[in-house]
Parts: structure tokens; sequence; C-alpha cells
């Protein structure tokens, strides 16, 4: 034993610590390698408990975590799984390469799916549940670039058609099918999209934790279905990738596995070039609490293992780095031969008698179904903990000198005839020469009766149905409270001064105590509750805690102290708004997932939205999320104290890009209650697909009644707030807009000008500017496309149209946000806004920066009149001076 020689060299006492190896040894031989490990475990606690530092070890031999006595046995039959397996890699392929030699350029992926296919087939094999009467199914989170996999598999189930897998990322005409997994491209196909790299994992720890959540609150039955997320290791550089394993482990999620594909590549290059990629995964799953599974090394391997008495194969191995793996399965067997085994005398006579393709076909576990079959056994029977499986793979598995475990294969996507003609032959598909005539590569279907397909389906049908599938509206359908339960919110709060913010935890707390939909809320923050003023909920409703609370906080004698509890309604995610938007997708999907209705609320700095998880609120608007985004604090005068990095002016800008995200700046309390009432009846009574965005200020200031009527405006995004009345003779009248708090700043300018220059204003709130430039692009494009019929008019103007004067447009956003709307109003318009980067300062000092103030606001109003020869220059000037507009300052857009 090299190792034991090595270890004894230095020994101060090598008689004693044989005896020790030894014995050691006895165990191992008798009761086994469990029995040597808890007797370890004993004797490092005791040693700890002595005081002797003893460091902790991450990581374990480069070898598999199950030995071949401990493997589970699969049931399935091995031969004909090969050739399903073979079959779906050729019509991955085939789809992949039909598609690129069309006209243009669809692209696609063969790398991916070609180290993974086995990995998924024993999945869908034995393992993966649909929803049925019996159990509610899996959920899977697929590695987006396998995608012609999964649909190469369908394809044999029935589930898709040639022609849709003939026209693969040819989906404008309705034919084709989608480049990755889109459940808003593919509703009843697609569970969830994972293709931007990193969002998937978070989201699956994030909805496994979910239904520990459902559970504990008693709105699902306890069930052992299980999250499985596939992922790749170059994506685990990804921040979100590993971001959150810690809350998996921590909390105990032994409802999630995780699938690292470990094929040691990147879109470029390798992983780990010059070090273990699995070696350091496992380490950082280890530290975080979760069980993890090596799936290195193939069966061919375990005779060469069984004979490493000495540890000499083992400690080469571990020596050996990533980029040289990859050269040993590039170059094939002499190279392997060469360069691997022979490092060690030991080692290369253990290859003696190997040809060089015998030691070729030496394979990584990922690939080989009965390995992957043990791991997947063990992950679905642990307990308390959740699991990680790191599973060995080569990149382009299969496509030979075309891209087998090259720098270039995952932009690998046409091949020539030649490596087609050997991909075939390696995976013996029934296709002849002359098919493959003309540059042709035709799908293959066994036939609907074929034994393949036959035993495929059964084994479906034993698991409970076909996977993915998506459940596009949940069974029962919620009703949303009425308006008149908002009925304090819709009339004027008299001297009492509050915010927007603090309507929303008043409309919240009245949504909470109705019978149906109060327990389904789901109120989420990222550590902010007090600032929002939600801290009530917590003694109310409780903080979701999966054991409970196993202290007496330290607020234990105040009303509104910290209580955590098995059964909380409210997630307090902490510091982590990716984090609490993940939870927030978990329950904005669970309609689809569970069938089972939930209304999510997450709050937080606006300028902590969008911004920084636009790519998950974009995952979001994929998934078909239906919930409710709060943007408090919002604006870039409105958080006065905070400054450049916390100043929001353009969360409603990015809220306008996502086509399912209905958005809203409200100024008053009834118009939060509007929106919230509008938002839930689309959202559990229709059950549309959408979501609902509104930005919320923390600045305080009475609240009038609602006028009659405006609940419709309100919802279209624009109503008259105070009319004028018929202007007249003579009297100049201007139309002022706004939203959130500069409406209220709009107000205060129409004062100024009716008494400094006798100009008259109607004044309107705009809550949605962005849902009024959708209704205006709507009707100007059915405009161009219906020339003889009644043309439409876009609700702006039709507001607008008859009323006197220039327009003018001001908000707490950039003027982008109001400038969408200036295609559709009548008159002349002028919009301000608040471009530039914050400041750190008071409101009005704020205001005056960004030129967004009453008297700003005045003066365009003025400039507006003179510009159309209503007022003259003189006006200007005087407004300039009265107002004490410094005219030389410089332009905050670049201050």
């Amino acid at each position: 034993m090299n190792w034991l020689n090595d270890l004894l060299s230095n020994d101060p006492d090598p008689t004693e610590t044989r005896e020790w190896v030894e014995a050691l040894k006895a165990v191992i031989d008798n009761d086994g390698p469990e029995r040597a490990h808890q007797l370890l475990d004993g004797m490092v606690e005791l040693t700890r408990r002595a005081g002797a530092h003893l460091p902790f070890a991450p990581t374990t031999e480069y070898i598999n975590t199950i030995s071949p006595t401990l493997e589970a046995k699969s049931p399935g039959d091995s031969a004909m799984e090969w050739r399903i397996r073979s079959i779906i890699r050729w019509n991955a392929l085939a789809m992949v390469v039909r598609a690129n030699r069309k006209p243009g350029d669809l692209g696609g992926h063969i790398a991916s799916f070609a180290s993974a296919a086995t990995l998924y087939d024993v999945g869908f094999n034995h393992f993966w549940r649909g929803p049925s009467a019996e159990h509610p199914g899996d959920l899977l989170y697929i590695q987006g670039h396998s995608s012609p996999g999964i649909y190469a598999r369908s394809f044999l189930e029935g589930r898709i058609s040639e022609s849709q897998l003939d026209n693969f990322r040819m989906e404008v005409d309705g034919r084709g099918i989608s480049s990755y997994p889109h459940p808003w491209l593919m509703p009843d196909y697609w569970q969830t999209p994972t293709v931007s790299m990193g969002l998937g994992p978070i989201s699956a720890i994030y909805q496994a934790r979910f239904w520990k959540y459902l559970e504990g609150r008693g709105l699902m039955p306890k069930t052992d279905r299980k999250v499985w997320c596939f992922l790749g290791d170059g994506e685990t550089d990804e921040p979100e990738s590993l971001g959150a394993i810690s809350v998996a482990g921590r909390e105990g999620l032994d409802n999630l596995v995780f699938v690292i594909n470990c094929n040691l590549q990147r879109l470029d290059g390798p992983v780990r070039g010059n070090g273990k990629i699995i070696q350091e995964l496992e380490g950082g799953f280890r530290g975080a609490g979760w069980n993890v599974i090596k799936l290195i090394w193939g069966s061919y391997w375990d005779p060469l293992l069984a004979r490493d008495t000495h540890g000499v194969l083992k400690k080469l191995m571990m020596e050996t780095v990533d980029g040289e793996y990859q050269n040993c399965k590039a170059f094939g067997g002499a190279y392997t031969r060469e360069h691997f085994f022979g490092k060690y005398p030991e080692t290369k006579a253990m290859v003696a008698n190997l040809s060089d393709d015998d030691i070729w076909r030496l394979n990584r576990g990922g690939h080989d179904p009965h390995k992957v079959y043990a791991a997947y056994h063990q992950a679905t029977q642990t307990k308390g903990m959740p699991t990680v499986i790191l599973a060995k793979t080569v990149k382009g598995y299969g496509m030979g000198a075309a891209g087998e475990a090259l720098n270039p294969t995952h932009q690998t996507k046409k091949l020539d005839d030649e490596a087609v003609r050997i991909f075939r032959d390696r995976f013996n598909i029934p296709v002849t020469d002359d098919q493959l005539k003309d540059s042709a590569v035709p799908f293959f279907h066994p036939g609907e009766k074929s034994p393949e397909v036959e035993y495929l389906q059964e084994l479906r049908r034993a698991l409970g149905g076909h996977l993915p599938q998506r459940r596009r509206k949940a069974t029962e359908s919620l009703t949303a409270p009425k308006l008149e339960v908002f009925d304090r919110l819709l009339k004027s709060s008299g001297d009492r001064e509050i915010s927007t913010t603090m309507a929303f935890v008043q409309s919240l707390s009245i949504v909470l105590r109705d019978k149906d939909v109060g327990p389904r809320c789901v109120p989420i923050v990222a550590d902010e509750a007090r600032t929002f003023g939600m801290e009530g909920m917590f003694r109310q409703l409780g903080i979701y805690a999966p054991h409970g609370q196993k202290y007496k906080p330290v607020d234990r004698d105040q009303l509104m102290y910290y209580r955590e509890d098995a059964a909380g309604q409210v997630l307090e995610e902490g510091i982590t708004e990716c984090g609490a938007f993940s939870s927030w997708m978990a329950a904005a999907t669970s309609y689809s997932t569970n069938d089972l209705q939930m209304v999510p609320f997450y709050i937080y700095y606006s300028m902590f939205g969008f911004q920084r998880i636009g790519d998950s609120a974009w995952q979001a608007a994929d998934m078909r999320a239906r919930g409710f985004l709060l943007g408090a604090t919002a604006g870039r005068t409105t958080l006065n104290g905070e400054g450049l990095q916390h100043e929001d002016g353009h969360s409603q800008v990015f809220a306008s890009v996502i086509p399912n995200c209905k958005s809203y700046d409200p100024t008053f309390g009834y118009e939060v209650a509007v929106i919230l009432q509008y938002g839930m009846k689309r959202m559990i009574e229709e059950q549309r697909d959408e979501y609902f965005y509104l930005t919320l200020m923390n600045e305080n200031y009475a609240h009038p009644d609602m006028p009659a009527g405006a609940e419709d405006g309100i919802i279209k995004g624009m109503y008259l707030l105070k009319d004028a009345g018929k202007p007249k003779k003579g009297e100049q009248r201007v139309q002022l807009l706004g939203s959130g708090t500069i409406l209220r700043e709009a107000i205060a300018a129409a004062e100024l000008l009716d008494k400094d220059f006798g100009v008259t204003a109607d004044i309107w709130s705009c809550p949605s500017f962005n849902e009024l430039a959708r209704d205006g692009f709507d009707a100007e494009r059915w405009n161009r496309l219906h020339p003889e019929d009644k043309q439409r008019k876009a609700y702006v103007t039709e507001m607008l149209e008859g009323r006197q004067g220039p327009a003018i447009a001001a908000t707490d956003y950039i003027r982008t946000f109001a400038e969408q709307i200036r295609g559709f109003v009548p008159m002349r318009y002028t919009v301000l806004g608040t471009d530039g980067f914050g400041r750190s300062d008071t409101r009005a000092n704020l205001r005056r920066h960004f030129e967004v103030d009453r008297y700003y606001i005045a003066h365009a109003a003025i400039a507006a009149l003179a510009a159309e020869g209503k007022m003259a220059g003189k006006d200007v000037a005087r407004a300039i001076k009265l107002y004490k507009i410094d005219v030389e300052r410089m332009n905050p857009l670049s201050a």
C-alpha cells in the first residue's frame, strides 16, 4: 500500500499507526464502511472535545460515492432501454442538423444532450412521476440546451409530431417547437424555463422550499414528490446557481435533487482545466449540508478499481486535472494508455492486457445507466437533506471527431454526411445509406406498436403519465374580494396623512381577512418589513420557519414581536432579492404546479427589483406567473436621503418591456385599492397569465375621495382628477398629467398658474403610462391593418380630444416613461422626468434638481403656451424669474 508507506515515512510511531490502520481495515472487511465511518466520527468528536484542531476535509476520493456492492439494481430491460436511448439520440441530432441545413441559420445544440441522454433516460424510465389521481407529480427543471432530446422522447411517445420536429426553432407560423423550455410558447408542455443559466437552480431550491411551506401551512398534503433540477458544471459559475444552496441544506429540503452534468466543458473550453470541478462542487455542497453523490466512473472501471489494492489508481485519478481527462477522451485509447495509465508502473500494468479500444471504452459514470439508476435510487431514499448528483460525462458523446470532448463542441450544429453516418453506426440506427443521400437526415420512429414504443409507454403509465406536462389553469377559481370591502381606502383620509405604501399594507390586511383569499395570500419581504410598516404581520400571521421558533425573541414583550412558526404565512427571506423573487415565482405558479391558486405579494425597494433581478422577472413572465410585485420607496425624488444607488427612476420603464406585466404608479389610496382588486379578479377569477407591478412611495400626505366613476380610468391608465370647467373667453388652458407623488406637484402647479398667470388647468391622474402606451400601439396597429374599417382611437386621444391647450406630463421617472404616449396626445406635448443619477437631499431639493417640481411644471406650461403663440416670451421670462429657475445650472442628465 503505497499510500500507507507515504503515511508512515514521517510517523513518530509507525508501529502504532499500522496497528490502527489494520484494525480499521478489519472493521471495513467485517462490518462494512458505514461502521468504520461511525467509529471515525466518534474518534473525531472525542479528539475535538479534547481541544485538538481537526481541519474539515470537504472532499472525498475521486471515485464513485456508491460502491458496486451497494448499488441498487435497475428493474428495467437494459438492452431495450439502450435501443430507445439510441433512437432518441438520433432524432435529437437529426432535429438540429436538419434545421441547420435549411436557410436561416436557426442554430441549436447537439453536444449537451449527447452528454446527458442517459441521465434523462433513466429518470424518465424509472423515477419521475407524472401528475395523476394517485400522485401530484414531480417537477423537472430541464437544462435548456438539452431540449432537442426531450422533444425526441416525446416524438416516440406520440406527443410531438414529425412535422413539429422538422420545424424546430420555426415557431412564427404556429407549426414549430421552441428552442428551449418556454412555458409561454408551449403552455401545455414545458413546466419551467431554464436556459437563462443560473436561474433554474435557485428557482428549483425555492420551489422545493415552497412545497414545504404549503405542507407546513396545511394547504397541501405531505408527499414524496420531488423537484429535479438539471444543470451543467459550467453553469455553476453563475452566482445564482450556488448562491442559495445553503438555504436547501439549512432547511433540509429532501424533496430536492440537483443533477449536475459534469462534462467538464463550458461553451468555449474547460470548466476547470487546471483543477477538478467535481471535487470543487463536492466541497461546496457538502459544506452546505447536502447529500453528495459522486457518479464519476462507469462499470467498466469497477474491475480496475477492485484490483487497485495499493491505491495507486485512485491516487492517479486524484492527481489528474480535468483538462487532461478531456484529452484522454478526445485523443483515444492509445493516448490514454501513455499519458494517463503510463504515469505509474502499477497503473500501466493494470491495462497491459487491454487493447486501445478497450481503454477508450472505459466509460464515465453519467453514461452508465446502471450507475445512474443507483444514484437516483439513493437520492430518492435520502431523508432530511437535499441531494446533488455529480455525474461525469463526455460533452458531445457519440459525435466522434465532429465534436466529442472538443472545445468547440457546444457550438457544433452542422455535421457533414460522414459524421452523420458514423453517429448512425455507433448507435445502430436502422437508416440506410440510400436514406442519407442528398444530405438527408431522416427522423426514425420504430412504429406505435413497436416493442420499443410499447415499452416506453408502459413505463410512463406506471409512473402516472407523461412528462414534461403543464397545467394551464387551476381546477378551482377563487373569487376576488369586492371593491366595496376596501371602502375606507376609497374615501378621503381627512387630516390623516399616509403613504401609498401604507395604503397597500392596509389593503393587504383587508385581503388577509377574506375567508377564501386570505389563506392563499403569501406576503414576501427581503428583510425590509419594518421599513414598509408590515411588522404587524409577524405576530398576526407568523414568519414561516420549517422547525418553528426555538428561542425567545428579544422583543417578545412587544405587540409586534418577531414570531417564527412552522405554519407561518409570511416569507421573510433575508437579504436576498433573487431568493425572495424565486419564492414569489414558486407561489405565482402554484396554480400550475400544485393545482392550488396562491396570491403572492412581494414588496421590496423598487430599485432592487427589475434592475437587480430583471432576468428573473422575464423568467416569471415566461412561466406565466400570477401575483403582485410592490416596488416600495419608488421614484427618484421620494426616497430622499438614500442617494444614487437607491433612488429609482426607471423601474416602470423596465416593467414596460415585459409583455404580460401590468404596471401602475398610483398616487392615492383609492387607486391602490382599485388596482389590487382588479388584479386579483384578473388573476384568480379569470385566471389570466399576467402579473402586476405597483410602485409605492413612503411620502405621507392626505388622500381625497375617489372621484365617481374613476375605476375604469384607473385601470386603463388615465382619468380626469380635476375638471377646470368650460374655458372662459380669452382664458388660457393647459392639460396637466402626472403619476405617483409628482401628480401632487402638478396639482400645486395648477394653483400657481391660476394665481400668477390666470391660466387654468385640467388635471389628469395617469396611474399607468405603460398601459396607455400599449392601448395606443394596439389601436395604431389595428388601424394600419384595417384601412377600410372605422378607425379606432387610442384611449389617451379619446380623453384629451376637444380639450384646450398644450399638455404637460411630469413623473418621478425618466422622460422615456411618459414619452411613450406622445404619438397619441392630440396637442402639443411636453414631458418632464428625472433623467440622470440620484442624489441625497430633501424631496423639495431633489425635485428642483430634476426639474419636476411645481415651479418647473408651471414654467413648462407657460413655455408651451408661448410656443403656440398664446403667450409671449416675456411671460416665460417672468415665470423663470418668479419661480427662481436657474437657467445656467447643469443639465441633471449629465450632472
